[in-house]
């Protein structure tokens, strides 16, 4: 089989621990318009934007940043399954395409690398390439200087170690997979910072009936997992967002229930509306949606609509 998948390390090596599961697989690496577009804010260029293109934004700018080309060799045949970091997939598929499989999550939350968040002193200079880790970085600590940081983990902590910002905040599962964890200062409790919808997980993708496929990838499905996404990306889809806004949703399961903490804030840290809702493990999907009718009830709808009005 071959495996699509994005050339930085991280992306291989997901690619590869997926091709240890299935056995024999050739790995094809891909470029997406993400990988290309190395400087601009994500947020610019919409990983999965649904609003009106930013001010400056590139014209290139489209959905699935890091995953549109990778979905078009698997559709077009040239590849059979397509690893994913679950994060970037946009909530709507491609209809001749499926998740085939959710393998076992890692740790969703946010690492801060170089420093504690409590041990910043006033007016530090800290990276990040998420919206909405910056959104709620300005909330928890106004007196930050947050700046854009595009590039791999590599690219990422090397400016950090250049001495161009004093933290930086990535995904911890990255940093775990990559044997960094001695580069996290700090693991951020969801109930500091929400993380990214699907964060942790991945997504392994292929085209719709293909049996084959299907098949030898049915081994690596957890259900939890699948459960627990399943809340997050309704909550997400109900929203009307991106991976690019400034939302947070973490599910976890619980035996026979589903517990849900999900978050909107405003780009500018001023506003974060958070809700903690409980439900049936059976129903995720209604569970993500009543979170996202009550964050837009509490305030979420106007910090989106100014968000999309940018």
């Amino acid at each position: 089989m071959k495996i699509g998948s994005r050339g930085s390390a991280l992306a291989l090596w997901q690619a590869r621990w997926v091709a240890s599961q299935v056995g024999s697989a050739e790995i094809v690496i891909i470029k997406t318009t993400g990988d290309h577009l190395t400087e601009a804010p994500l947020a610019w260029v919409g990983g999965a934007w649904p609003g009106p293109a930013l001010p400056g934004a590139p014209a290139a700018s489209v959905k699935g940043l890091f995953v549109k080309e990778i979905e078009e060799a698997l559709i077009e045949g040239r590849i059979d399954l397509a690893v994913h970091s679950l994060k970037d997939l946009p909530v709507e598929l491609d209809p001749r395409l499926v998740i085939a499989a959710i393998p076992a999550r890692q740790d969703p939350r946010d690492a801060l690398a170089g420093s504690k968040l409590a041990d910043l002193p006033h007016g530090a200079k800290v990276g990040t390439s998420s919206l909405r880790r910056a959104a709620q970085l300005r909330f928890l600590r106004p007196d930050l200087r947050v700046e854009n940081l595009r590039g791999n983990v590599d690219t990422r902590l090397r400016k950090l170690d250049q001495g161009q910002y004093q933290a930086i905040v990535l995904a911890a599962a990255g940093l775990q997979r990559l044997d960094l964890n001695g580069r996290i200062a700090e693991l951020l409790d969801p109930e500091t910072m929400c993380p990214a919808i699907g964060q942790g997980a991945l997504a392994i993708e292929t085209r719709h009936g293909d049996q084959a496929v299907l098949g030898a990838l049915a081994g690596l499905e957890d259900a939890a997992t699948r459960t627990e996404v399943t809340a997050e990306r309704a909550l997400l889809a109900e929203l009307g967002g991106g991976c690019q806004v400034p939302i947070g949703g973490s599910a976890r399961w619980h035996g026979e229930s589903l517990r849900l903490r999900a978050v909107v804030a405003s780009p500018d840290g001023a506003r974060l509306v958070g809700v903690l809702l409980d439900g049936p493990a059976a129903e995720p999907a209604e569970l993500g949606r009543r979170a996202a009718r009550d964050l837009l009830a509490r305030g979420a709808r106007e910090i989106l609509d100014q968000v999309y009005a940018a």
